[in-house]
C-alpha cells in the first residue's frame, strides 16, 4: 500500500566516509521501503570507505544503519541504498510512497522536501571537543516552494523555487550542500530527488531529478528493482500530478477567534514577514490603505518588522473579515511567488485548525 506523504522519521542523513585523509561527504535521502533508501547518485559516488544512514538524530527515536548501493544511475543522478545492518526492530515494515509525474504544461505546483543542507550547520555547546570548542551538527531543513513545470526542459530536471538562505558566508561553496538526495513531494506523491544547486540560478533555486525521466534512463532490471523495493509504478502506470499552486485561495479566516494566542499566529506572521512589499514602509502603507481603515487606526506600532506584522494580524482578528482582506491584497500585489505560496499554506493550516 502506498504512503500519503512526507514523514519526518523516514528522512535520512546519508553519511559518507572516504578513504585515507579525504574529507567525508553528507547528503540526504528518504526511506522508501523496509530496507531501501532513495538518494542522489553523486552523494554516494566512490571511492567510499563506509556508508551509513541516520534517522531522527538527537531525538528519542534516533537510529543509524550501514547501507550498500544496490542501484546507481549517473544519467538521472539517482541511487537506491539497501540497509544491511540496523538495530533490532528498526527495519519494521513501512509503506512505499506514491509517485507522480509533473505534467509538461503551463502549471505551477506546490512542492516540499526535507534534508540537511550546509547552511543548517549549528554549534553544539553542550558537546565540546577536546580543545574546548563546541562540536557541530546539521539540523533538518523542511523547504516548501513551487515548481514551474516548463523550466529546465533541456536538462530534464525540475526547478524548485524556495526561500533563499539569508547568508552565504563561504561564496565558493553552496549553502545547499547536503540537500542533494532529498525527495521532492507534491500532492503527497514523490515527484523527484534533489540533485543540484546551480549557482547561476541564485540561492533560491534547486534542481531535482524528475521521476518520469527515470523510465527512459534506467534498464528494465533497475526499474523492476525500484518497483519491488521502493514502490515505483511499472512503466506506463505513473499518474500525473496536477494541483496548480497559486490560483486557488486558501480557506477564509473570518471565523477565527479574536483572542488567538501568539503561538497560533506566528506561522502566518513569519510567512508575512518574508513578503517583499511588507518589508517596505510604502508597500505596507499601501496594503493597510486597501483594507478596513479601523485596522490601520487601531493597530499597535513597532519598529521591529516581525512585531509590527504581528500587531496588524492581531488587530485584524478584532475586525471580522479584515484578515482575509489583508491576505487578498498581498496576493494581488505580489502575484504568484514562493513567499505568497507559503502565506497561503500557513493560512490554510490555521483555518483548518479552527474549522
Amino acid at each position: 500500500m502506498a504512503g500519503s506523504g512526507l514523514e519526518a522519521a523516514r528522512v535520512a542523513e546519508v553519511l559518507v566516509e572516504r578513504p585515507g585523509a579525504s574529507p567525508g561527504r553528507r547528503g540526504s535521502g528518504y526511506r522508501v521501503g523496509d530496507r531501501s533508501v532513495l538518494t542522489a547518485a553523486h552523494v554516494v559516488a566512490g571511492p567510499v570507505a563506509s556508508l551509513r544512514v541516520r534517522f531522527d538524530a538527537d531525538l528519542p527515536g534516533e537510529w543509524s544503519a550501514d547501507v550498500r548501493v544496490v542501484l546507481f544511475s549517473e544519467a538521472v543522478d539517482l541511487a537506491l541504498l539497501e540497509i544491511t545492518t540496523a538495530p533490532p526492530g528498526r527495519c519494521a515494515a513501512v509503506e512505499t510512497p506514491r509517485y507522480g509525474a509533473v505534467p509538461e504544461s503551463d502549471v505551477v505546483l506546490a512542492v516540499s522536501a526535507m534534508g540537511f543542507p550546509r547552511f543548517k550547520l549549528r554549534d553544539d555547546r553542550m558537546r565540546l571537543l577536546d580543545d574546548g570548542a563546541p562540536s557541530q551538527y546539521r539540523d533538518s531543513c523542511h523547504v516548501a516552494g513551487t515548481v514551474s513545470a516548463l523550466s529546465n526542459r533541456r536538462e530534464g530536471t525540475l526547478e524548485l523555487a524556495v526561500l533563499a538562505p539569508r547568508a552565504d558566508p563561504e561564496p565558493e561553496r553552496s549553502p545547499w550542500e547536503g540537500m542533494s538526495g532529498a525527495v521532492v513531494w507534491s500532492c503527497g506523491a514523490v515527484v523527484g530527488v534533489i540533485s543540484a544547486h546551480h549557482r547561476s540560478d541564485g540561492l533560491g533555486r534547486l534542481a531535482a531529478s524528475r521521476v518520469e525521466q527515470w523510465y527512459g534512463a534506467l534498464s528494465s532490471a533497475e526499474l523492476e528493482h525500484l518497483h519491488r523495493e521502493a514502490g515505483l509504478p511499472l512503466r506506463g502506470a505513473l499518474p500525473s500530478v496536477a494541483d496548480p499552486a497559486g490560483p486557488t485561495a486558501p480557506a477564509g479566516l473570518a471565523h477565527l477567534p479574536s483572542d488567538l494566542p501568539l503561538r497560533e499566529l506566528m506561522g502566518l506572521v513569519d510567512a508575512l514577514v518574508e513578503i517583499p512589499s511588507l518589508k517596505d514602509a510604502g508597500g505596507l502603507g499601501l496594503v493597510l490603505a486597501s483594507i478596513d481603515a479601523e485596522v490601520a487606526a487601531n493597530r499597535p506600532r513597532d519598529s521591529r518588522l516581525r512585531m509590527d506584522i504581528y500587531g496588524i494580524v492581531h488587530t485584524c482578528l478584532r475586525y471580522r473579515g479584515t484578515l482575509d482582506q489583508l491576505l487578498e491584497t498581498v496576493r494581488l500585489l505580489e502575484g504568484q511567488s514562493t513567499e505568497v505560496a507559503r502565506v497561503d499554506r500557513e493560512a490554510a493550516q490555521l483555518a483548518k485548525r479552527y474549522s
